[in-house]
């Protein structure tokens, strides 16, 4: 048999995958080419005040989530539903750079410490008693941080050891106003301690009652279970490998702006990846006030969703009832993109 004139099939060339993990240099990379110019917000929103943000993982984690994305905005609330779905990345996008500055101190942390009571004791720059370790429940070692003071000379050796870390080990060449960004952050931490709440720094409306750091820590998804990421120290390795491996990628951006959401949207769409959650805080009210509510449609509309692709929304007076805090609820992504594009 003759093979003259055979044509081999055309090769199709292969996807790159997720990265299992990133250089120090392609992770700023990523925040360097996907983030959008500094914006203003009206709190620094160092913690949510989400106190019923569990509720809605029991049924947010029920299909499956095989290579998937996480997506949200904010402070650590992510933390706790990164740590439910256990992405293979996530990306953080906020439209202050404040967040991604908050979001480096914490990368620190999480990477320095071994453990839990570790983390939250660096957190607060409280010195760490004995009789804490992996299996001690969060309201021990919240209990036992309660009963601790404030040291001004362990708050100055803690912000030296996140500021060497992040640009010394890890060589983030961090800017002036992004170290003195990370010092304002962690100055906060140190002086409220675990009452720091979502209204402690000030911003406009403040004065309201908010659940503190301690209060959201030990909260649970309503029926039992408790899902912070400081529940146990399994959920608190999933975001210390996540750092680890700078797969954890804070972002400077808009929801309605030219820049952010895309690039997200295409790089996971060429590693032939799928959104599995998108946590979009209460942004939307400030969206549509804004009259920007379809630019940010058409934004989400480029990324990777499928049926299984999740919003998760804060809302007042939902379906668990009033109280101190903000309620949680789930949409389809994909579904409300289509009739957002209807409208």
């Amino acid at each position: 048999m003759s093979l003259t004139g055979f044509a081999p099939p055309p090769v199709r060339a292969i996807a790159p995958a997720l990265p299992e993990r990133l250089s120090d240099r392609e992770y700023w990379n990523l925040i360097t080419d996907f983030s959008e110019p500094n914006g203003e917000f009206r709190s620094d929103n160092l913690l949510s005040n989400e106190l019923y943000l569990q509720y809605v993982i029991p049924e947010l984690v029920r299909p499956p989530r095989l290579n998937r994305v996480y997506v949200g905005v904010g402070p650590e609330q992510n933390f706790t539903y990164i740590s439910a779905l256990r992405p293979k990345m996530a990306f953080i996008v906020d439209i202050r750079r404040g967040n991604l500055q908050l979001h480096l101190m914490y990368k620190a942390l999480f990477e320095m410490s071994s453990d839990r009571a570790d983390f939250v004791f660096k957190l607060f720059s409280r010195k760490r008693p004995e009789g804490l370790g992996p299996q001690s429940s969060a309201n021990d070692i919240f209990t036992a941080l309660h009963k601790t003071d404030e040291s001004e000379s362990l708050t100055r050796q803690q912000l030296q050891s996140i500021h060497d870390h992040l640009t010394k080990k890890r060589n983030f060449p961090l800017t002036p106003e992004d170290l003195k960004g990370i010092e304002y952050v962690h100055g906060a931490f140190s002086f409220y301690g675990p009452g720091l709440s979502y209204w402690s720094t000030g911003g406009r409306g403040g004065g309201r009652n908010a659940p503190t750091y301690w209060d959201l820590m030990v909260a649970d998804d309503g029926k039992g279970q408790m899902r912070s990421f400081l529940a146990n120290d399994e959920n608190f390795q999933v975001l210390k490998e996540l750092s680890e491996k700078n797969l954890l990628v804070p972002v400077v951006g808009n929801f309605s702006g030219p820049k952010a959401l895309r690039a997200v949207g295409r790089y996971v769409r060429e590693r032939e990846a799928t959104v599995a959650a998108f946590y979009l805080s209460n942004v939307e009210q400030y969206l549509t006030r804004d009259r920007s509510w379809q630019s940010f449609c058409t934004n989400v509309a480029t990324l990777p969703l499928d049926a299984y692709s999740t919003f998760i929304r804060s809302v007042r007076n939902s379906t668990y009832g009033p109280g101190v805090g903000l309620d949680s609820e789930l949409g389809n992504i994909a579904e409300e993109v289509k009739a957002c594009a209807n409208q």
